[in-house]
């Protein structure tokens, strides 16, 4: 391969690794902001501790993810007080499981078994583009 060949390979490859590294950063945050939306509609509030039974974590692990959040936005929390998510916050909430619906109903209308399609729409809807979304919403309404 000639040296040329190689910069021009080097600049094509940036974007779709970026994009990946984009994803993986923002996964964790709506994955918290998908928890925190669901223990606010179910119990009235979001707690630190609700947070990271549910998840399988420290709560150590949830203060730092919780700060990471206010600092960008997301969330407002007072020490020893429930999470309470911005407006930006709940957009982001809502698209991510409108994404996560999205991506398991395909699954679903694939046949794969349940379990299956719960654990994967999970990683799926965080790495997904919205090309592909779309095809998937196409399919599935023509599989109606």
């Amino acid at each position: 391969m000639t040296l040329p060949a190689r910069r021009a390979t080097k600049k094509k490859t940036p974007n779709r690794f970026e994009r990946i590294r984009h994803d993986h950063a923002t996964e964790l945050a709506e994955d918290y902001l998908e928890l925190i939306d669901e223990l606010i509609t179910e119990c009235g509030e979001a707690r630190a501790v609700d947070i990271a039974s549910r998840l399988g974590v420290t709560h150590v692990t949830v203060s730092k993810a919780v700060a990471r959040l206010k600092r960008d936005g997301l969330v407002t929390s007072a020490p020893y007080r429930a999470i309470f998510m911005t407006e930006k916050g709940k957009r982001i909430a809502a698209e991510s499981r409108r994404r996560h619906h999205l991506v398991l109903a395909f699954l679903r209308a694939l046949g794969v078994p349940e379990e299956s399609a719960q654990a994967d729409a999970e990683g799926i809807e965080h790495h997904i583009s919205p090309d592909t979304l779309a095809a998937m919403q196409r399919f599935i309404d023509r599989a109606r």
